[in-house]
């Protein structure tokens, strides 16, 4: 059994050894072949030459500004020589439309209005009434410094003979509204007078009380007379003594005849005379009135 199995083992390592050999031998051959075969290669392509690109129109040169912000510079120049005047004023309308404290910097880059260049302009802003200066910022300064509804109400109570709505105007910027909101809710009365609208306060408690709907009713029924006749005739009933009396004023017109009213003479335009002061003497055409030499300047 030890003989046969050795000699299996023989026969296969022989079956390997040749296997081996056959294989370095089919190596050999294919190697040998390839190498008698002349070598067959594809020209590589020539390259072709760019082509050049053709020559673009000429574009238009560039137009170049001194400074593209041209604008800007005009607008600098045009508030900075204006008036004093008119630069105050343009700080003012920026500090009433923000309600802002704003440093001078922040004001120049606003309007462009340069306060630390400008000292005329610097002492003006600081003594304007419509201004308020703390050292270092800028703010406006309203007339009365309410800032709501409750300061303004206190505000109007403290004047009972009345504060114009101009005063109070620019104390904020919803003052107006708050106005009417008191009016509607009885707080206080805008009337109208000779310099604009004047706010009263309404303080009297009886304007507050509750009237019943039949009351109300009956003082819009009762029929007061029209006639100045009758007038007098319900005030002799009364016991009043009335301070005319219609029906002996009638019966004159209607004896003597109705006298008129008398019209005020009207004042006669002298023209010009020796006592008035004329000017530009020199330029005679202008009045046509002869003029002496003594007289010219």
């Amino acid at each position: 059994m030890a003989l046969n199995e050795s000699l299996a083992r023989f026969q296969l390592l022989q079956e390997r050894n040749q296997a081996a050999l056959s294989a370095m031998a089919a190596t050999r051959t294919s190697s040998s072949s390839s190498s008698t075969k002349p070598s067959q290669r594809q020209p590589a392509p020539t390259p072709r030459p760019a082509a050049k690109p053709s020559p673009s129109p000429s574009a238009p040169a560039v137009v170049v500004r001194f400074s593209d912000d041209t604008a800007r510079l005009r607008k600098i120049n045009e508030v900075r020589t204006s008036t004093v005047g008119h630069q105050m004023k343009t700080v003012i309308d920026l500090l009433d439309k923000t309600r802002e404290a704003l440093t001078s910097h922040q004001i120049n880059q606003r309007t462009y209005v340069d306060i630390d260049g400008n000292r005329t302009l610097a002492e003006s802003l600081r003594n304007n009434v419509k201004v308020r200066f703390d050292g270092r910022r800028y703010s406006y300064k309203p007339t009365h410094d309410v800032k709501g509804k409750g300061e303004l109400l206190t505000l109007i109570k403290s004047f009972p003979d009345g504060l114009p709505a101009s005063e109070v105007d620019d104390a904020y910027p919803a003052v107006l509204e708050d106005l009417q909101v008191l009016k509607t809710s009885g707080d206080v009365y805008l009337l109208r007078g000779e310099g604009g609208i004047i706010t009263y306060p309404n303080d009297d408690p009886r304007a507050r009380m509750e009237v019943d709907a039949e009351l109300k009713k009956l003082f819009h029924d009762i029929k007061l007379p029209r006639e100045m006749i009758d007038i007098e005739k319900e005030l002799r009933k009364n016991g009043e003594r009335s301070a005319t009396d219609t029906v002996k004023r009638r019966a004159a017109e209607q004896l003597h005849g109705r006298h008129p009213k008398p019209k005020k003479a009207k004042k006669k335009s002298r023209g010009i005379t020796s006592r008035t002061k004329l000017t530009n003497v020199h330029l005679p055409w202008l009045l046509d009135l002869p003029v002496d030499s003594k007289d010219i300047i």
